[in-house]
């Protein structure tokens, strides 16, 4: 029997073979790097404000406490944004005159709040409690990083389900005494309890079933 193809088109058949292998797992790769990237993910990025507010001199210079801005962050599932009336406690009287601090002025003054630009912000369908966390020790730095030295406010971690089930799966380790959960950059003493003793004390459990976030 005749052939019917020149012996090359083996080698163009091995070539376009290899050839689409090597281009799908291009293409993968290129889609799990951008949706890891902070394009996506936003992590690492700075979100304009309406007003420049800057944790590192607040929380870092100052030693402003967290809860004082975000007022309901060990009761409610919303950490809270301050009302214009606290920036006013003292910023009627510090800076009260400053060019950068006329949004403040102009909100006080009208009544109306301060759009600021949400920088963590999970998904409408995963439900996410801050005073859940808080109550059982998991500290304002585990998840928004050290906030004492950003200048400006930036996404620290993806937020992706896979980083949240770091903790969810292991919680050991993750968990601090009650009254180190506001602190910056706190580190163990000997004094204190070790991580499976706070573990016990607060009955942490191991949680990854998909009800306890996306409900």
């Amino acid at each position: 029997m005749p052939q019917i193809f020149h012996p090359s088109m083996n080698t163009l058949a091995r070539v376009s073979i290899f050839g689409a292998i090597f281009f799908v797992t291009a293409l993968l790769g290129t889609v799990w790097g951008l949706v890891r990237s902070p394009y996506l993910t936003e992590a690492g990025v700075i979100r304009s404000q309406p007003v420049p507010f800057s944790h590192a001199h607040h929380v870092g210079d100052i030693g402003i406490d967290c809860r004082y801005c975000h007022t309901s962050v060990e009761k409610q599932a919303f950490a809270g944004m301050p009302a214009t009336e606290v920036c006013m406690n003292c910023h009627s009287q510090l800076f009260a005159e400053s060019a950068m601090l006329a949004p403040v002025r102009e909100s006080y003054r009208d009544g109306k709040p301060l759009e600021w630009t949400r920088v963590h912000d999970a998904p409408d369908y995963v439900y996410f409690h801050h005073g859940v966390h808080v109550s059982k020790g998991v500290s304002c730095e585990r998840c928004h990083g050290r906030v004492d030295k950003m200048p400006l406010m930036w996404r620290q971690n993806t937020l992706h389900m896979e980083w949240c089930l770091e903790c969810h799966k292991d919680p050991a380790g993750q968990v601090r005494p009650p009254q180190d959960v506001f602190k910056m950059n706190w580190h163990p003493t000997a004094e204190t309890p070790t991580s499976a003793e706070l573990v016990a004390a607060r009955h942490i459990r191991s949680e990854t079933n998909c009800s306890i976030c996306h409900r």
